[in-house]
Formats: structure tokens, sequence, C-alpha cells
């Protein structure tokens, strides 16, 4: 025999209540004096009674589900982000609704519209140039942007790369490094950050720069681009990865070509994703608090949808993790 569900007049007939109270009070819409709550509440569990989302959403105007846009969920940098954001929303009462942009800026905008109307709110990460994200304004919900923002009136969240950058090549050159090369990204708004910092330290060293760039922020570019940075003729003692997936793609290429790792060349990343630590040799990067970004952004963004106040800028700053990759030159 089937189960009779409890229904909201149930519930209301059973605290003595109109119906209209005990759906304020389910959906936060309303508070009301606290035996009032304590018997919707006993009754609820004791009918067992579940309300309907859609429902709820009708009448609350809110859909208790928040956005997240990534550009590569594959990669454990965005998977850290997720995982705190998730866990603020979750401790919330909110459900992540997550897009994977899959590194491709055509695709961002037809999937952040799409988005827009499932959610409360979106926290976004983008390749598009400032110039061209007016659009993002006249979705109509509130944003929190990943990376730095200069004209648009959008909250956003960073970690201090130009400081990690700096931080980085430092120690580096406290290692006795004097060729140090850097394997960028130029798609990548924060790869500016990161080159920025890698010079200011260099000029304050009286030492140059070494460029050489890759087309894709994975693994198999840094594979790729090694046989050019290491059969030239001359090889620089120091490459500094635009991320961890390139470094752990080069160091992989580099050996395989017979390379001794750090013996012949010290490398290093960011990101400090996990699988850093289990390479041999272990991979010197910066941390740069890829999972506390992504709880500090949906903080941000549910303070917003609550209409409270918070910092329109934050950032985060890098910790230099230091492991084996890297290595004092003679």
């Amino acid at each position: 025999m089937k189960k009779n569900v409890a229904t909201i007049r149930d519930v209301a007939a059973a605290a003595g209540v109109s119906t209209a109270t005990v759906s304020k009070f389910v959906n936060g819409a309303q508070r009301f004096s606290p035996a009032v709550e304590a018997t919707i509440t006993e009754v609820i569990a004791k009918l067992g009674y579940r309300s309907n989302p859609l429902a709820a959403s009708m009448i609350t105007g809110r859909t208790k589900s928040i956005g997240l846009s990534v550009l590569d969920v594959s990669n454990p940098h965005f998977t850290s982000i997720v995982k705190g954001a998730n866990r603020v929303a979750l401790a919330h009462g909110y459900t992540l609704l997550l897009v994977d942009t899959e590194e491709n800026p055509g695709r961002e905008r037809p999937l952040l519209e799409a988005l827009s109307r499932r959610v409360d709110g979106m926290i976004v990460f983008s390749r598009m140039l400032e110039s061209e994200m007016d659009w993002m304004t006249e979705l109509g919900k509130p944003l929190v942007f990943f990376g730095r923002l200069n004209r648009l009136e959008i909250p956003w969240v960073i970690s201090d790369d130009h400081r990690g950058a700096y931080m980085l090549t430092r120690h580096l050159i406290s290692l006795g490094h004097q060729r140090i090369a850097y394997l960028s990204f130029p798609r990548s708004r924060r790869d500016e950050e990161r080159l920025g910092g890698i010079r200011e330290c260099l000029a304050a060293h009286g030492l140059e720069l070494t460029m050489h760039e890759g087309s894709a922020p994975t693994a198999a570019e840094g594979e790729r681009v090694c046989s050019a940075i290491m059969l030239g003729a001359e090889h620089p003692d120091a490459l500094i990865c635009y991320n961890d997936l390139m470094a752990l793609g080069f160091m992989k290429a580099a050996q395989s070509l017979g390379f001794k790792l750090p013996e012949d060349m010290s490398v290093a990343g960011f990101d400090n994703i996990h699988y850093g630590l289990y390479t041999s040799p272990p991979l010197t990067t910066v941390d740069l608090q890829s999972e506390r970004m992504g709880a500090i952004a949906m903080e941000k963004l549910i303070a917003t949808i609550d209409g409270k106040e918070a910092p329109s800028t934050t950032m985060v700053e890098p910790q230099l993790i230091l492991r084996s990759s890297t290595i004092k030159r003679n």
C-alpha cells in the first residue's frame, strides 16, 4: 500500500496555524514566536513533511542554488576551488551548480547565460578580456569574479600571484641560480601577475629572464615544449612554470630525454596540486590557497545575496612550498 505523503495543509492543521505561516517558516521568509516555531518543527518531524523546492522558489524568489564556472574541472587547482566553495554553500543551505568551460572562451557566454537563469548568484572564472565582459553585469544576478578587475564593479577574489612569483624567484636566486627561465601561459590574466613578480625580483639582482611560451596550461603542453628548452645551445639552470601541471609534464619529458632533475635543472610551479607531492622529485611550488579562495568567494557571494556588506576585493596571501625539485647550485 502506498504511504500517504504529508502536505503543508496537514502540518498547518496539526500545528494549529495557517498554511501561510507554515510556508513562511519553512522557507525562511518570516520569523515567529519561539513557541510557534517549536510547534511547527515538532509537527514537521512527526509527520515527515518535506517541502517542495520548486514551490519554495516561487514563494521566496530564490532557487537556493549558486553557479560556479571553472575553466577546466580536470585541473586539481579548480577542483580545490570547487571543494572550498561547495563546503560553504552546503553550510548555508545552497546547492552548487558547476559549469566547466573547458578552456574554451567561445563557450563561456552561452553557458553562463543559461546558468544565470537557474541560480541566485554566480562565481566566475573567465579568459575573456575585461573589455568584453560588460554583458555579465546585465545578467541581473550577484557575481563574484576570480581575478583582478580594474573597470567592472564586480567583487573579486585573487591570490597574490605577483608576491608568490617574487618569493619563488628569490628562493631560486638564493640557491645560486643565475639562468632562470619562465614557461608562460599568456592567455591567462594571472600570467601577467606572475611574470611581473619574476621580472621584478630578477631585476633587483641584475639578472635577465629567458621566456618560453606555452599554448595550454596542461601537463601535455609542458611535455611538448621540453625538448625545445632542454636541447638548445644552453638550457637554463632553473625553470619556473606557469602552473604545476605544466611543470609535471616538463619533468617527465626531461627525465625521458636523459636529464637528471634537479641536478641538471631546478623546476618549480604554481598551485600546490596534490600530485606534486608524489612525483620524483617532489615539486617545489607556490600554494595559492585554492580551496580557501573558493570558500572566500562563496562567503562573499552569499553575503551579497543576503544583502549584507562584504569586501569588494579580497587578496589571499600565497605560501612557498619547498621540495626537492629545486637544489642549491655549486
